[in-house]
């Protein structure tokens, strides 16, 4: 492997944790600012996501063979960290060359202690060989370190979900789910574009949660023209459901209250061909301009892309302006934790407890702009039930002219109409169920 190689990867390893930064947009500012082949981009990517994926379960490991428990420096503990993830988890990477290229970045980054301390443990680790993880007595810790998620966060999934789907979850948010894409309808169709993807060497599948969403098994979509000719977007298959589940017309009013980076919003726009109004708001300056920038690209013009706190968009306009009202609201975001996978060491109860707060102040603020007969999606990208069901159960009990409409179920799949994490309150998709997003999903109808 290439110094320099290491040098970068070791470099957004310290920044994740550092600086909080999300691991996917460190990634890609490094893919696209240095000239690197294919080969190193996948190595690259492959080492970062899976030490931090697999953060807890390294550090054990590594603690198996510390003799004094001392607290490390930061680029230390992550040298460590990516240098054991090669070594249990990568084949093509032999273990000499891990010791060995860790050894001079030490002596390069510390001192000839330093480098001495890194070649011990990476020493031991290769001539003892792991511990079993089996042999963990208590059962959350083990499922804690074995999956790597933290004790409080298995406990609280065991609690609400039991055992076994607690611990499918975990295994599920280690693994690669396929990348999932949506055609522009006005512009192109389904087939079209999976035959041309197909010809081009990708193994694709029609998604079951849209008729425009494809599945790519495999193949690099970035490699091809569809993005940048706004034929496709990239949205994951889970989150196309609130607009499947909206039932949407053209000519219709819509509002889109947490809308960045406009995923659902462009999604919105093409169901209604592009006729009608779509208020698509954003809390920050910032994030409005994605919104912008993603209609521009798919050539919607549907969409007004403003910039509003969603919990006061009711002083905006009047009461009872809008057919549809889409609610996807900020939340812990631990359904998506395959693809940001430092979520689940940064967030704690306290933080889901806040933002609960914040959904049940948007709902009940956004709900005063429904039309009667008029629908509402609340969705999130959490597996929470403190941010999902219990959102809803509360909204309801304080707002009696509004009622749960599960009658879009009729309208899914027969995979999704079977999906387990159907509720009274709505649907609860767990990564284990589609390799998808963890995403809830309700539809509430104002009465007459």
């Amino acid at each position: 492997m290439k110094y320099q190689l290491r040098q970068t990867m070791l470099d957004i390893l310290i920044r994740i944790e550092k600086d909080k930064g999300f691991s996917n947009l460190l990634l890609n500012h490094e893919l696209q600012q240095k000239d690197l082949n294919e080969k190193d981009k996948r190595l690259l990517t492959e080492v970062v996501y899976g030490t931090v994926q697999n953060q807890i379960t390294i550090d054990y490991y590594i603690a198996q063979f510390m003799k004094n428990k001392k607290k490390l420096d930061l680029w230390v503990k992550q040298l460590l960290r990516m240098s054991v993830y090669q070594m249990v988890y990568l084949e093509k990477v032999p273990d000499h060359a891990v010791v060995h290229e860790s050894v001079e970045i030490a002596k390069i980054r510390g001192h000839k202690g330093i480098a001495n301390f890194v070649n011990g443990i990476l020493r031991s680790i290769q001539r003892n060989g792991l511990p079993d993880l089996s042999l963990i007595k208590d059962s959350v810790e083990q499922i804690s370190i074995e999956t790597s998620h933290p004790v409080w966060l298995v406990k609280r999934w065991m609690e609400m979900y039991g055992k076994e789907q607690t611990v499918a979850m975990c295994r599920e948010n280690l693994r690669h789910f396929p990348m999932s894409i949506r055609i522009q309808p006005m512009k192109t169709d389904r087939q079209a574009i999976m035959e041309q993807l197909e010809k081009q060497g990708f193994t694709v599948a029609a998604s079951q949660f849209s008729p425009q969403g494809i599945l790519i098994q495999k193949g690099n979509i970035f490699k091809t023209n569809l993005l940048k000719e706004g034929l496709v977007t990239i949205q994951d298959q889970s989150s196309m459901l609130a607009a499947e589940s909206l039932k949407l017309e053209p000519g219709m009013k819509v509002l889109d209250t947490c809308s960045a980076p406009g995923g659902k919003a462009t999604h919105i726009a093409e169901k209604m061909a592009d006729q009608g109004e779509i208020h698509a708001y954003d809390l920050h300056k910032k994030k409005v301009k994605l919104i912008e920038e993603k209609a521009a690209i798919l050539d919607l013009h549907a969409i007004s892309a403003l910039q509003g706190d969603a919990r006061n968009l009711s002083e905006q306009y009047e009461e009872e302006s809008f057919d549809r009202i889409l609610i996807d609201a900020p939340c812990s975001g631990l359904g998506v934790i395959n693809g940001k996978p430092e979520i689940k060491y940064e967030k704690q109860a306290s933080d889901i407890e806040r933002l609960a707060l914040i959904q049940l102040d948007i709902i009940q603020s956004a709900a005063k702009l429904l039309k009667p007969d008029g629908l509402l999606i609340y969705s999130t990208c959490t597996v929470d039930k403190l941010e999902n069901n219990q959102v809803v159960r509360t909204f309801l009990e304080d707002n009696p002219a509004f009622s749960i409409d599960l009658s879009f179920r009729e309208a899914l799949s027969e995979s999704l109409q079977d999906a387990p994490g159907w509720s009274p309150e709505g649907l609860q998709l767990f990564p284990q169920d589609f390799q998808t997003d963890g995403f809830f999903l309700t539809r509430i109808k104002r009465n007459k």
